[in-house]
């Protein structure tokens, strides 16, 4: 499943100035339905209304980090097959192996930019093989 800008998504973080940049960076890639959340218990929420393409998370958040959300997530029936994305200021190798145990789909380390951004969006839907003529 290539990458599909019409998919909607959630950003969820505490903090609204990195909500607005994660925002601008999706918009710059062709994003338009793009929901936000401030925090675990109101991502769920949302999830749980309306499907989506693919959530991007911050890690550090209170009262449930997107650590908990991934993992309320992944454990979701309706759920679990959600594209998952981690956003963290820290690259603690604990932090992303228990991450990647958790079902995290791919991991962006801040500060980044639109390309990264979209180099981890493109290898969670990585493109379809290109059949090989006969």
């Amino acid at each position: 499943m290539p990458m599909n800008t019409s998919m909607p998504v959630l950003i969820v973080d505490d903090y609204n100035t990195m909500i607005r940049i994660i925002r601008n960076l999706l918009r710059q890639l062709g994003f338009e339905q793009i929901d936000d959340a401030s925090d675990g218990s109101s991502a769920l929420a949302k999830m749980r209304e309306k499907k989506y393409g693919l959530v991007i998370s911050d890690w550090n958040m209170e009262p449930m980090t997107g650590y908990e959300l991934l993992q309320q997530v992944r454990a979701d029936r309706e759920l679990s097959d959600t594209p998952f994305i981690m956003v963290t200021a820290e690259s603690k190798t604990e932090n992303v192996i228990a991450a990647k145990k958790a079902g995290v789909n791919n991991y962006i380390v801040k500060p980044f930019n639109a390309q990264t951004l979209k180099s981890k969006i493109e290898a969670v839907f990585p493109d379809p093989p290109t059949p090989v003529a006969a």
